[in-house]
């Protein structure tokens, strides 16, 4: 995995950052398990990024102990597997390392245990998964896609509700409560696990949610990505002997929930500090004398409150960031270092996400500037020039070369991590026939009394005019091979911004 630069970490200050396989026989290895009940043990194998647990385990007041070797996992007094990647991946590094074997050995001894996503499943027996691949065998049971033949979108990815199965302490008050799930395979429920179950879920069919047996416990959705019922469950798991979180009031469970998406733009102000703003076609400066830069308050902060305020993900937009170098603006991955501390809900970023060339001739990949908002705590990042401009080189040659930044990112990151987002605006039309694009019928007429319009996909803010919007659109999905996860909606995350500052989905 490409490593991009190198990046210093600063520390976060009140929200203004300053600028500058197959299974093996059980080990013998004996280790004496610690007793620190202020640190849990992380398994991070290295497989991709888990800042966000980090950041809850930390927020939760504990410290973190990293495992280096198996025998860190037989010593440890509790044990967080945060899985993420490849089924296949995982258990080759596990394997590997000898760290499978640790694992089995520690979950044989009943000791206290929570895999997170990718982590409840390697404890079955196998997944399809590239495969048949074998799991850790801890739970009988295999691990499948889920079936989008009839239509089902596939990654599951969003808000759904829990439906509890078993009392446990780890989902006290958690039932009916939606969390955050993002995951294509799901581990199917029978007649030999059914004894581990304790929750369940529906996305098509019904799938296993999470797991209890004794001190052994997993989840497939994202405690840490699932607001204050997420910190909740984490709570329980990492302070047993705690009151627990606060859990917020159960809503109405519907299966996938709308969301509440906040969408902030940032930009540095003319004093080099980095504000969210808003503008008509980015121009964000005060129609004034001053001609200041339009300031609605610090990124970091206003996340925090739009999450305090029961915002379902938060999304920052770089909107200068198609005219600088994106891995030399320190201050815009600090306000991502900063907000995964604070916000405990998924992250979006976009902004000059696509390839470069620095001043001294050095070639980024998309990738690798990807790579580094990943790394600085962005759960999903979002494409707009440069997807469009792959749907538009596609639409001429009809060959997808894999080197765009949307299949690039995708292949490595997995399509729920790419939001494509798109800038339409509106074009009036006294007749369909007038345009050969398609139209819809207005409710407001335009300026010349026109009751029809299209809508004209745009690129750097509305500065650059290209085709029809739905044209593009289908050109994205052609040439992304459903390699995204959304073009940003507020419905279904496919979120179209429109220029005037009206919606249109």
């Amino acid at each position: 995995m490409p490593t991009g630069t190198s990046i210093y970490a600063i520390p976060c200050s009140a929200g203004r950052p300053k600028r500058r396989s197959q299974r093996r026989a059980t080990s013998s290895l004996s280790v004496r398990a610690s007793t620190d009940v202020s640190t849990v043990t992380l398994l991070d194998y290295g497989a991709g990024n888990v800042r966000s647990v980090r950041n809850a385990i930390r927020h939760l007041g504990l410290g973190i102990r990293d495992v280096r070797s198996p025998e860190d996992i037989l010593a440890a007094d509790r044990l967080v597997f945060p899985g993420v990647g490849a089924f296949g991946s995982a258990m080759d590094v596990l394997t590997r390392t000898g760290m499978a074997d640790a694992l089995r050995e520690y979950i044989r001894r009943d000791r206290p245990f929570l895999g997170i996503c990718l982590g409840l499943q390697l404890l079955f027996d196998s997944s399809e998964e590239n495969g048949p691949v074998s799991g850790l065998g801890v739970i009988p049971g295999v691990v499948r896609r889920f079936d989008s033949s009839k239509g089902l979108i596939v990654p599951h990815i969003g808000w759904n509700a829990l439906e509890i199965t078993k009392d446990t302490q780890l989902l006290q008050g958690a039932d009916g409560h939606h969390v955050y799930f993002v995951h294509s395979y799901h581990a199917l429920p029978s007649d030999a696990n059914k004894d581990w179950i304790s929750s369940v879920c529906n996305y098509g069919e019904s799938f296993i949610s999470s797991i209890s047996m004794g001190n052994i416990q997993a989840v497939q959705f994202h405690p840490e990505k699932s607001g204050a019922t997420g910190l909740s469950i984490l709570k329980n798991f990492l302070s047993p002997n705690s009151s627990g979180s606060k859990v917020p009031p159960r809503r109405k469970a519907s299966n996938l929930a709308k969301r509440v998406i906040a969408c902030l733009d940032v930009r540095s102000n003319d004093s080099g500090d980095l504000v969210v703003t808003k503008g008509d076609q980015y121009d964000v400066r005060d129609h004034s004398s001053s001609k200041e830069v339009r300031n609605l308050g610090k990124p970091v902060d206003l996340a925090s409150q739009y999450y305090i305020d029961g915002a379902d993900e938060v999304s920052f937009l770089n909107i200068t960031g198609f005219r600088d170098f994106p891995l030399g603006d320190l201050p815009m991955l600090e306000v991502l270092r900063c907000a995964s501390e604070k916000v405990f809900v998924p992250l979006t970023v976009g902004g000059g996400i696509r390839d470069f060339t620095d001043a001294n001739g050095r070639y980024y990949s998309s990738l690798e500037v990807a790579s580094e908002y990943f790394r600085s705590g962005a759960d999903k990042i979002s494409i707009g020039s440069d997807a469009v401009f792959a749907a538009e080189a596609y639409l001429q040659t009809g060959v997808k070369t894999g080197k765009s930044s949307l299949e690039q990112i995708s292949r490595v990151y997995g399509n729920q991590a790419v939001v494509v987002s798109i800038d339409p605006r509106r074009v009036y039309a006294k007749n369909p026939e007038e345009v050969p694009f398609k139209t819809v019928k207005v409710s407001s007429k335009g300026p010349l009394g026109e009751e029809y319009a299209w809508y004209q996909c745009t690129i750097f803010g509305g500065l650059i005019l290209l085709g029809d919007s739905k044209r593009i659109y289908a050109g994205i999905i052609y040439c992304g091979m459903r390699s995204f996860n959304k073009i940003v909606c507020l419905s279904q995350q496919v979120l179209f911004m429109s220029i005037p500052g009206k919606w249109w989905a």
